[in-house]
């Protein structure tokens, strides 16, 4: 008997249990004629860098990232159809500094470190004299040639070196785990639309829509993991097949459908990182897509040693002239109330970038450099009573210029009835990885909604 189907029995594989897979899965069974869906990641879990676990006594401390943007629609939509719009909550604390040669206050009136407003620039002390003037005169220089598709070349056109190597790539490097130099202008999209519709940015920042009122990040209050988890159990309970500790294999083309390591799917998701992607589909261009390591050390310290000039900060960024291995820190129980106990101050600590590996070296390196350098920057002697130690592997792809070029081009040369899906193809962030995970489940209902027309 054939296991193909009838479009209103349709079966479609998705490969890979990241955020971007899991969205796509929980669209596919969103839709007017729901699809069968069989849901297959190789790690033992699902979520990706998606991950929290215990620590000091709290049941749920992210190890990955701890939040989403709030004002990106797609991640705050998927967290309220999975039941969690009440258990949303957003950061206490949101004073962010840089560390130039101590702690310095982020300047307000910025767009992912770009000025918006010269006036709020003139105080801060990240800069120099020369370098404010710099970048005030940012309105007289012609339109920057965007064709080389690089933050750093555009942000050094506009505003001069201080601007770009203190403010955006301290900023957007530590988004991206990137060196802006080589990260693609294109796919920051605020700083793109900017870029590209206006000629000045000053000028353009004075006619900047007011920021909407409302938190600029939420999490939800038992950690991120509880998003892939109430995500899971919505796919399970309408009747998904999810799948952990599988490697797909094999992906061969069966008519007009595809047998997924011999289990036939009239469609595929493709929502795995892009060498794995690559293998499947034999196509070189996707395993050339760079990636960044990173670890994360997570510490706790007694809140009696911790100063008062500390309390109500967020964290810090660390400049490239002055990093070692620690790129970022968030002062995370001052940015979750959630977080807070009686007698201790969480710390995460964020080491290695594009460029900067890290995960060569041991744990107690690893911990050893956390504490000395965020030790260093404070001006304390740390002396934790708990740590924990997150290797990410492979956890950024990094989008070298034009980066969006190549994947349009991969795309438009798939074979029908494939979608890619995730941070490998379009975008870094959870909104983001959400987004493309949709969009993939949307092109293949469509494809096989005219297929069968």
């Amino acid at each position: 008997m054939s296991d193909r189907h009838d479009r209103h029995d349709r079966h479609i594989v998705v490969v890979g249990g990241g955020i971007a897979g899991l969205a796509a899965a929980h669209a596919l069974q969103q839709r007017d004629h729901p699809a069968r869906v069989t849901l297959i990641e190789a790690a033992d879990r699902l979520g990706g860098k998606l991950l929290s676990t215990p620590f000091v006594g709290i049941d749920a401390v992210d190890e990955g990232p701890d939040a989403f943007l709030a004002r990106l629609p797609w991640a705050t939509q998927l967290a309220k159809e999975v039941g969690l719009e009440l258990q949303l909550t957003s950061p206490a604390s949101g004073s962010a500094s840089v560390w130039w040669h101590g702690l310095q206050p982020i300047p307000d009136g910025l767009l992912l470190g770009m000025p918006t407003d010269v006036l709020k620039l003139a105080r801060t002390r990240l800069l120099s004299w020369p370098a404010k003037a710099r970048a005030a005169l940012e309105p007289l220089i012609p339109r920057s040639d965007l064709s080389g598709d690089s933050i750093g070349a555009f942000v050094r056109s506009r505003f001069g070196h201080q601007v770009h190597e203190r403010l955006v790539d301290p900023l957007i490097g530590s988004i991206y785990a990137a060196d802006t130099d080589h990260f693609s202008l294109t796919a920051v999209p605020q700083i793109a639309d900017l870029a590209m519709n206006n000629r000045s940015i000053l000028l353009a920042g004075r006619h900047r829509q007011p920021t909407p009122d409302g938190p600029v990040f939420y999490a939800p209050q038992r950690g991120m993991g509880s998003f892939v988890e109430a995500t899971a159990n919505g796919l399970r309970d309408r009747g998904a097949d999810l799948r952990t500790g599988v490697t797909v294999q094999s992906l061969v083309a069966d008519g007009s459908g595809w047998r997924v390591d011999g289990v036939y799917a009239d469609a595929v998701v493709l929502a795995c990182p892009a060498a794995h992607a690559a293998a499947l589909i034999a196509d070189e261009r996707l395993g050339a897509v760079p990636y960044a390591d990173v670890a994360m050390v997570t510490i706790a310290v007694p809140l009696g040693s911790w100063p008062q000039g500390l309390t109500g900060r967020s964290g810090y960024l660390v400049p490239k002239p002055v990093q070692r291995l620690v790129t970022a820190v968030s002062f995370g129980s001052q940015k979750w109330v959630h977080w807070q106990t009686p007698e201790s101050v969480i710390l995460r600590i964020s080491l290695g970038r594009d460029g900067l590996p890290v995960l060569h070296l041991h744990d107690d390196d690893l911990l050893a450099a956390a504490l000395d350098e965020v030790g260093g920057h404070l001006g304390l002697t740390l002396q934790p009573t708990a740590t924990r130690i997150s290797r990410w592997n492979r956890a950024f792809p990094q989008y070298r210029p034009n980066h969006h070029l190549v994947v349009k081009q991969i795309e438009s040369s798939l074979p029908a009835g494939i979608a890619l899906a995730g941070a490998s193809y379009h975008g870094i962030g959870i909104p983001a990885c959400i987004r493309s995970g949709t969009a993939a489940a949307d092109a293949l209902t469509q494809w096989l909604a005219d297929a069968t027309d």
